[in-house]
């Protein structure tokens, strides 16, 4: 989901904690993860907000894809930890890979912060990562958190936010969401928990769709519930522009209970997006239209 919702709420609050290591042919413990979408906002997403982040989308069947990933462990293996390796075998992390436009395989993304910085396709020589990586380093000097240089230096991490996210992790939707559920029945205020909620709600929902409810939404126009299951289809396919529109055409097609109904969803979904998103100011400017 992390192509499709912004979880920046769950990963500003997680610190990276890479490893640092002497320069030497073997890389730094935890300088190079096997990232999956179980564990791709811990790995690259919240550790990205401490050291650059380089996804190498690749693929076990391509030899130059193995050439490729050999090549970056050689050199993270140099960098005492100044970035992360993190491999994507895209046969089984579609979605991942989805969510980066890959077009072709190998393909490697530099993340920062959360979002890409650089990109190439294909292979090149050792001399040319090495002059990507530096140039990768130079452009977010200063600009990041660094690597933790010991477990005292971090921010103590809250064990009710580290548990809930195990639980999401581990796949245990229902264990996660208890877990922010309490939360927020000891701190009714805590809007990460509120946001986390939000998210581990929808994954939920999005989880038991039923198949083909695109297509039967398009086919009856008038079948509401069909057009929010299928509105959450498009958003878990990393489509929300789709989602919002579709929603947005059933408000102008509504009124009454129904056009509530609609319209409470849209928000809802809105809400599991940064409120600066265009795709998100365009789709309220436009639901004000429709509603007015």
């Amino acid at each position: 989901m992390a192509g499709a919702v912004d979880l920046s709420a769950l990963k500003e609050r997680a610190q990276a904690k890479p490893a640092t290591g002497a320069t030497g042919g073997t890389p730094t413990a935890n300088a190079v993860v096997d990232v999956s979408e179980a564990n791709f906002e811990a790995e690259v997403l919240q550790k990205s907000s401490a050291v650059p982040v380089v996804v190498v989308l690749a693929s076990t069947r391509s030899e130059p894809s193995m050439a490729l990933t050999e090549a970056f462990e050689r050199l993270v293996a140099q960098d005492a930890g100044t970035w992360i390796l993190a491999r994507v075998d895209v046969d089984t992390n579609m979605r991942i890979a989805q969510a980066f436009g890959v077009q072709a395989i190998p393909t490697t993304v530099a993340v920062a912060q959360g979002q890409p910085l650089a990109d190439f396709q294909g292979v090149q020589s050792e001399e040319q990562l090495r002059a990507w990586i530096d140039a990768i380093l130079k452009a977010v000097e200063g600009k990041l958190t660094g690597p933790v240089g010991s477990a005292e230096e971090a921010p103590p991490e809250d064990p009710r936010f580290v548990a809930a996210e195990e639980a999401l992790e581990a796949g245990d939707l229902a264990g996660a969401e208890a877990a922010y559920e309490a939360i927020l029945a000891a701190e009714p205020a805590n809007a990460e928990a509120k946001t986390a909620l939000r998210h581990v709600n929808f994954i939920g929902r999005a989880e038991v769709l039923p198949d083909g409810i695109i297509a039967t939404a398009d086919a009856d126009p008038t079948d509401i519930d069909a057009a929010l299951q299928a509105a959450d289809a498009e958003l878990f396919d990393q489509r929300p522009e789709d989602a919002f529109a579709r929603l947005i055409a059933t408000v102008k097609r509504t009124a009454g209970d129904d056009r509530t109904r609609v319209r409470t969803r849209l928000l809802e979904l809105f809400e599991l997006f940064d409120p600066a998103e265009p795709f998100v100011v365009a789709a309220r400017r436009k639901l004000a239209l429709a509603l007015y």
